[in-house]
């Protein structure tokens, strides 16, 4: 599956949308091998206890997502840089949609900028940030 041309892209270009699953049980597949099997993450009852709404997908998976978001849209594309703010926890078996924006094209060394959003179901931004993608 061949992705989008540099010469093809402008400012304003939105990638496909996508929408991960934070699922209960892809959240374990993920947190037992990379020995984060914290009941914030594992249990919704546990992070209650902790003071979180229900159990929170790892920060560093909402990372990983927005990554697949890019290499969903731009397969052998390189990420040169990834920047992320967590602004809010994404919930764990909830419906949460990941949406990107070209701000930026960069001629000299043909890369463009993204600036990437996750937003939960009432449209709030949980986890925003922006990516330097070689194509």
């Amino acid at each position: 599956m061949a992705g989008p041309s540099f010469d093809d892209l402008e400012v304003g270009d939105e990638l496909p949308e996508f929408k991960p699953d934070v699922s209960m049980e892809r959240i374990r597949l993920f947190v037992g091998p990379s020995g984060m099997a914290a009941g914030r993450f594992t249990d919704h009852e546990a992070a209650r206890k902790e003071g979180l709404p229900g159990a929170i997908v790892p920060g560093i998976l909402s990372a990983g997502i927005l990554a697949g978001l890019i290499h969903r849209w731009a397969p052998g594309s390189r990420i040169r840089q990834i920047d992320t703010v967590f602004r809010a926890p994404v919930l764990v078996d909830s419906h949460p949609l990941c949406r990107s924006v070209v701000t930026d094209k960069d001629e000299s060394d043909r890369t463009v900028e993204v600036d990437l959003t996750i937003t939960n179901e009432q449209g709030e931004t949980r986890v925003m940030g922006t990516a330097r993608v070689e194509l």
